[in-house]
């Protein structure tokens, strides 16, 4: 990533200068909101709210760029220097130019837009992100969205945060469901979270709310995953701060 430089508003550009990226993955009435308000106490931490999946949609150009087959067998082909067709980075060629395309490069500079632009970091800022409730909006580009995300954010953590689906079902909007289309949505979302979690445990966490729901303890290897202290009293001051948001809209 680019260079830090500070804005005149106060905010900072993208910049490699931060010391890491938490991303929390999750679906609606998960109580990752309270995740959310208990990792912005830790000093330096700026982890932002929802923003309606607007780098899902930048990763999945990422993976149009990278593993589309017509742009990829010329961007080898142009690497090995072995054209498999004459037509291969000739104007002829319908795809003129898709063999320039640089999906690394690309997505560095996603990621530094998204940085730049959408998360805004102040002053000040140790490490941010944010938090997204449809990961799952994704489909099959889910894991390929991960994978971008552990790849072109430096040192970035994903914190994914599960619910015991029945209790989800019972909450918010997803009791206009039925049970079938809630397990197809949320429940392979679910699903997919700690295969993806389970392959990586050097960089994922699988938290669950009906274990932090109140016990504080359980928010401790959290903050061991991310190598900050725990100071149990603060953190309980977080955690049981009232969330009204959580009652105003869906009883």
């Amino acid at each position: 990533m680019t260079k830090t430089l500070m804005k005149q508003d106060g905010h900072m550009q993208a910049a490699d200068a931060l010391e890491g990226f938490v991303f929390i993955v999750t679906y609606g009435r998960s109580g990752s909101t309270l995740l959310q308000n208990v990792l912005n106490g830790i000093p330096g931490y700026l982890i932002r709210g929802e923003n309606d999946n607007i780098l899902m949609h930048m990763a999945r150009s990422w993976v149009v760029a990278n593993a589309s087959p017509e742009i990829k067998i010329r961007r080898e082909a142009m690497q090995s220097e072995g054209w498999r067709d004459p037509r291969y980075g000739s104007q002829i060629d319908p795809w003129f130019g898709a063999e320039l395309i640089r999906p690394d490069q690309m997505g560095r500079d996603l990621a530094d837009l998204f940085v730049r632009d959408v998360l805004r970091p102040e002053a000040g800022t140790r490490v941010t992100g944010f938090k997204e409730i449809r990961y799952h909006f994704a489909g099959d580009d889910m894991e390929a969205y991960f994978d971008f995300i552990l790849t072109f954010f430096p040192n970035s953590r994903l914190v994914f945060n599960t619910r015991n689906l029945n209790a989800v079902a019972r909450s918010g909007w997803w009791t206009e469901y039925t049970r079938e289309d809630f397990m197809a949505e949320v429940g392979d979302a679910d699903r997919r979270f700690r295969a993806y979690a389970a392959s990586r445990p050097d960089r994922t966490i699988l938290m669950h709310y009906d274990d932090y729901n109140g016990n504080v303890d359980a928010f401790r290897r959290l903050f061991e995953f991310l190598d900050e202290p725990f100071t149990r009293s603060y953190v309980a001051a977080l955690a049981n701060q009232k969330l009204d948001h959580l009652k105003k809209k869906w009883k």
